[in-house]
């Protein structure tokens, strides 16, 4: 049988018997899918398609889910009052942030001359803006559960900030850091009009427009695996804390619902809050027991809980505000690398938040949505340069992931989750606790947060006719070189100290090592350039990626579920409407 047209997304049902009179004769094949594709579920929708069978082509009915996830909440689910429940889910949701958000200040602020004071300034403006930027995106965005936070490819143009040759001249470390921050925000306010202006003037619409499912594969997939490096290699740095970590949210969540019989579903909404509790404490054993005293400093930074130092340096009450660390310096060179980092940052979120889609029981999110969330975007990059987080913004990924491990997609669970942000970025010493969380145990969650990622690209899939070649060359082209590209430019990168790009240029450098680092950029190039263009004469393509299924979601007001997810609150669609 050679199929020419998209696989249905589950194998009918084949007896004996409709497989014996499917053999004798081209009559009898028409009844025998008319048979099958009259099988299933009121919830399955009628679709149409062509089917070429035994040289013969046949109109064939089949079916297909409307329904993309069974959750326990969707986008618009949720408790209508603060209950206790809703609470522990928004604070689990900022526990889950927390790595990111003292990762990148923790490497960042020493190179640029700052101590612990000054990390954890950095991390209380992260959190503040972070909370800020969520609120934005989940009312006025994309309206999609996401949390908003630091975005890891701003990480080589603030390195190249803080090694610039003309900070050298200041032998003060503070004053120094000041100086290298000043620089940061300078880049990250210049970059930020680019997320601006190609999300609100329809840029971010147009690419999206022609978006195909096979294309947003790789791109979602990769969103995901494409970070595999803060995953194991992490969790490896204290193997005694992080294995058990790993070991113990995987039975909490995926083996001990099946042994409950209770409905509350509490192991499996909450064992990133149970795992980190119990793991926490047995570190903190460990540290008070002395169990790494005598080991090397590496290890230690790695599995104490008492050697961060945001504890003792942070204080009581501080409240973040603009231009802290003094006026902004522009530079053209660091702009032009930082708006490279702003170009990754944005399409890694465009998968962040059709997987968010996903696991919100939502539908594909409109171009014109995705438009207005890159515009929201570029918003909070311009306050992360105004208040100096040293990052651009981005659509936060483990937080995607965990909305499939709790199976709750609320978007007022994520508000929730910045009002935790906020709270504890203005109570220092409250939120540097929760921040001396080893990270070895939030590596362990990322194991399995961005593995859920992962997978939501991976369920675009049945959308495709993976019968055909052209479909698995895309595909497996465009996984493998996004895997292989960035591990070259990565590897290259630690052993030379420059990338392989090694110009004259220095901010040129900087722009190519950016883009070609991210998985998940190199990989949406390839796949789009190539569903484009490969066989884009033929008819049959247009079946074989998928885009039929998307075609209802290309404009706003094709689907009428599109207002029910995304439209703006307060009846704002009058004055700002959706394309």
């Amino acid at each position: 049988m050679a199929l020419a047209c998209l696989q249905p997304k589950r194998a009918w049902p084949i007896n004996s018997q409709l497989e014996a009179q499917r053999e004798h004769s081209p009559e009898s094949n028409t009844f025998f899918l008319n048979k099958a594709a009259a099988v299933g579920s009121t919830f399955w929708k009628t679709f149409q398609a062509k089917i070429l069978i035994f040289g013969g082509k046949f109109s064939v009915t089949f079916q297909t889910r409307s329904s993309v996830m069974k959750l326990d909440t969707g986008i618009e689910g949720g408790p209508e009052k603060l209950t206790a429940e809703a609470i522990l889910l928004g604070f689990q949701h900022f526990i889950v942030m927390i790595g990111t958000t003292v990762f990148i200040p923790t490497i960042l602020v020493p190179l640029m001359g700052g101590g612990n004071v000054e990390k954890a300034e950095v991390i209380e403006t992260v959190l503040f803006v972070a909370g800020i930027n969520t609120l934005l995106q989940t009312w006025f965005g994309t309206r999609l559960p996401v949390v908003m936070g630091s975005s890891y490819a701003s990480i080589i143009p603030s390195f190249s900030i803080a090694f610039s040759n003309r900070f050298s001249i200041y032998a003060n470390p503070r004053q120094r850091f000041r100086q290298s921050m000043r620089a940061v925000q300078g880049a990250l306010i210049i970059a930020a009009f680019l997320q601006i202006l190609m999300g609100f003037f329809g840029f971010v619409r147009i690419f999206t427009r022609f978006l195909s499912p096979l294309a947003a594969i790789p791109l979602v997939t990769l969103t995901g695996l494409g970070l595999f490096a803060l995953g194991f290699p992490q969790l490896a740095r204290c193997i005694e804390v992080g294995l058990p970590a790993l070991i113990i949210v995987v039975v909490l969540s995926q083996y001990l619902p099946h042994f409950t019989k209770s409905k509350r579903m509490v192991f499996d909404r909450f064992a990133v809050l149970l795992s980190v509790s119990i793991v926490w404490s047995y570190a903190e054993i460990l540290t008070i027991a002395g169990a790494y005293d005598n080991r090397s400093p590496n290890t230690q930074f790695s599995c104490r809980t008492d050697r961060s130092g945001l504890v003792s340096a942070a204080p009581w009450i501080r409240v973040p505000y603009p231009f802290q660390w003094g006026r902004p310096s522009f530079n053209a060179g660091d702009a032009f690398a930082m708006v490279a980092a702003s170009f990754v940052a944005f399409i890694e979120s465009i998968g962040t938040y059709i997987a968010a889609s996903r696991y919100a029981s939502a539908t594909i999110p409109p171009p014109s949505v995705l438009s207005r969330g890159v515009g929201w975007q570029g918003i909070g990059t311009l306050l992360n340069g105004l208040f100096g987080t040293g990052s651009t913004c981005s659509a936060s990924v483990e937080n995607a992931g965990l909305l499939g491990l709790t199976r709750v997609g609320s978007r007022r669970v994520v508000q929730i989750s910045a009002v935790f942000m906020i709270f504890f970025s203005l109570l220092g010493k409250f939120g540097a606790v929760l921040a001396s969380i080893p990270l070895p145990i939030m590596a362990a969650l990322y194991c399995v947060l961005f593995a859920y990622v992962a997978s939501a690209g991976i369920t675009f899939l049945q959308f495709c006719n993976l019968n055909s070649f052209r479909t698995k060359f895309i595909i497996g082209f465009s996984l493998f070189m996004g895997l292989s590209v960035p591990q070259y430019f990565n590897q290259y990168l630690l052993t030379s100290g420059h990338g392989p790009v090694n110009t004259g240029l220095t901010a040129f450098n900087n722009v190519m090592q950016v883009i070609f680092s991210s998985a998940a950029t190199v990989a949406i190039l390839i796949a789009f350039t190539l569903d484009s263009t490969h066989g884009y004469r033929d008819g049959v393509t247009r079946i074989d990626s998928g885009r039929h299924w998307w075609v209802k979601f290309r404009f706003f007001s094709s689907d009428t579920r599109s207002e029910e997810f995304y439209s703006l609150p307060y009846n704002l669609n009058r004055f700002f409407p959706s394309f």
